[in-house]
């Protein structure tokens, strides 16, 4: 593949407006397409993109023989059904978090890209900025020694009007799927997965999780403390601590503009860790590595694997089961 490779867009909410903005950034990438039902989404895209093809349906767009990936924006519970259409399309998908409601979804997904040898990946672009990966050299190569303390908060309160998603079991609505998440992916980063979960949450008026707290326990003594909420806007840092030093993403820990604080020992005064930045959002790294893995033929991603996704789903899962957040998708 020498050509620029030509993105779809699957849904044309805020998300999928950083991200085609961001495709800006990737010099081997254009924004080809865009499919919304949503008509409001649909003119704003079309104003901000006049050259990409629109589209006011998802068959249409998956049936387009020039488009190489789509990256689909679509709310979480919506996220298996327009996979398995763009993978039975045999159209490459980069899938947003969270992949699916369950891992039972996420392993359909998977098992549909493999049949069809097409290139499935979950966009949980946290993992492909550079603090995040400056934050795992510093734990690699044994600056925070022996990791045995983690502790993440992430909250907010929906500002007017609130998006349906937010609430909505059917389309994987709460704190977890959205935000806490990035608490679970950064807690996996740093410990691997847990050998104990506990969980329990503050249910909102449609009895998905309003606020959530989770206890990863090891059963070499370490743990992490992960809490999201829709009820008050908190710090949203990450603390990850060993016995020879302490490493705080500050505000916004989980995008590339968060700054890395390390504290060496028991000393108070901090060192910042600079990472390197380049302008937008920050979705164009994740962009970036897909348009990699496409021209090497890959079907998946070495950095973002399968088995990547499917034990983040299988610790999602658990957690959902200890606090008792359910969807319809459950049941089938």
């Amino acid at each position: 593949m020498t050509k620029k490779i030509r993105w779809g867009i699957l849904g044309a909410g805020r998300i999928a407006q950083k991200f085609a903005s961001d495709l800006k950034l990737v010099e081997d990438a254009e924004l080809y397409a865009i499919a919304s039902r949503g008509k409001a989404n649909a003119e704003l895209f079309s104003g901000l993109y006049p050259a990409a093809v629109q589209y006011n349906n998802y068959e249409a767009l998956v049936q387009n023989p020039d488009i190489d990936v789509i990256y689909i924006a679509t709310p979480h519970g919506l996220h298996y059904a327009h996979a398995l259409l763009c993978l039975q399309h045999g159209k490459a998908v980069l899938c947003e978090k969270a992949f699916a409601l369950n891992a039972r979804q996420a392993k359909e997904m998977i098992a549909a890209a493999k049949a069809q040898q097409v290139f499935l990946m979950e966009a949980l672009w946290s993992k492909f900025t550079p603090p995040w990966q400056k934050m795992m050299e510093m734990i690699r190569n044994g600056q925070l020694g022996e990791i045995k303390n983690v502790l993440i908060n992430f909250g907010f309160i929906p500002q007017a009007p609130v998006a349906d998603r937010l609430y909505n079991p059917a389309l994987g609505g709460g704190t977890l799927l959205d935000i806490g998440i990035y608490n679970v992916f950064y807690a996996l980063s740093a410990l691997g997965k847990p050998d104990h979960i506990e969980a329990s949450m503050t249910p909102a008026a449609t009895n998905v999780d309003e606020q959530c707290a989770i206890l990863f326990r090891y059963n070499n003594g370490a743990m992490a403390q992960l809490f999201s909420s829709y009820y008050a806007h908190l710090a949203t840092e990450a603390d990850i601590s060993g016995n020879k030093g302490r490493i705080r993403l500050t505000h916004r820990f989980y995008t590339p503009d968060t700054t890395i604080e390390f504290y060496p020992g028991r000393a108070d005064s901090k060192t910042i860790i600079p990472t390197q930045l380049t302008e937008g959002f920050g979705y164009h790294y994740e962009a970036r590595h897909v348009g990699e893995c496409l021209r090497k033929g890959l079907t998946e991603s070495p950095v973002m694997t399968h088995a990547d996704t499917l034990v983040l789903m299988e610790v999602m899962d658990e957690i959902r089961s200890k606090a008792g957040i359910r969807y319809p998708a459950d049941e089938v």
